[in-house]
């Protein structure tokens, strides 16, 4: 007997979404016209943002299971 795994649906969004990133940051650590320091606040900026929406994600996910009749 063979067990079906379920995939998680985020994974294809999330390589979907993280490609072009991938690609930018490439892009601005290769080229020599872009400031270094442009680069990292443009890091700092996406990992704040990250943290804040995924808290926001977990926060309506919570709301949404307690919501839910049983």
């Amino acid at each position: 007997m063979s067990q079906e795994k379920t995939s998680n649906p985020l994974v294809p969004i999330a390589i979907v979404v993280s490609i072009p990133v991938i690609v930018c940051l490439i892009i601005m650590l290769t080229d020599q016209g872009i400031e270094r320091s442009l680069l990292w606040a443009a890091i700092k900026t996406g990992i704040i943002l990250t943290v804040i929406g995924g808290a926001i994600s977990f926060g309506v996910s919570r709301l949404a299971e307690r919501n839910t009749p049983r």
